[in-house]
């Protein structure tokens, strides 16, 4: 019996002895590779945003051009992060967008806001480095002045200005908020249809 409890401590003593050797072999080889830094953000040959996936969650962008003042953004908002003002003008009888704030200290990127946006106006962007030194800082202002509503019109957008907002941020509602197997299900529909 004492030789077996002798035999097992040895064999122990040489189990860590190996395996101490095996960790410091993989240690010891970073002494003789060469370093491989990446000198982020300026030494980068591709900008880090651009090597994002399509669908990544970034800081919130709104186009007011394109906002009809619906609030569903807000109410879809779970935590509170979206201020909107959008009184009715009596004399002209349109939404006028007053405030138009996102608390991104607050904003935990899940989307809600940008799915339920019926104009694709508010939506996320490759943009992720919002650090700053002040909480205060760090709410979103979009309305410099009080600005009419988006008004969806019957017949299509005959602004030049405003089409070409309008058509990305419609874009984005079919190509973001839609799930990818929504839209296999959508592709096998259309050969059994027709």
């Amino acid at each position: 019996m004492a030789m077996n409890g002798i035999g097992r401590y040895f064999k122990n003593i040489k189990d860590a002895a190996a395996t101490i050797f095996e960790g410091m072999s993989v240690t010891f080889s970073h002494f003789v590779r060469k370093p491989y830094t990446i000198q982020y953000p300026d030494r980068v040959p591709v900008r880090v945003q651009d090597t994002l996936p399509f669908r990544y969650r970034g800081i919130l962008e709104v186009d007011l051009e394109i906002c009809t003042g619906c609030l569903a953004c807000e109410r879809a908002c779970p935590i509170d992060c979206i201020v909107i003002e959008a009184p009715k003008d009596q004399k002209t009888k349109e939404m006028i967008l007053k405030r138009f704030d996102i608390d991104i200290a607050k904003c935990m990127y899940c989307g809600l806001c940008s799915e339920v946006c019926p104009t694709g106006s508010i939506h996320h962007t490759t943009e992720f480095e919002g650090a700053d030194f002040s909480l205060e800082s760090m709410i979103r202002r979009f309305v410099k002045a009080p600005v009419a509503a988006y008004k969806a019109k019957k017949d299509g957008e005959t602004d030049p200005l405003t089409a070409p907002i309008l058509e990305r941020g419609m874009r984005y509602i079919q190509e973001f908020a839609e799930p990818a197997d929504m839209k296999k299900v959508k592709a096998e529909e259309k050969p059994a249809a027709a």
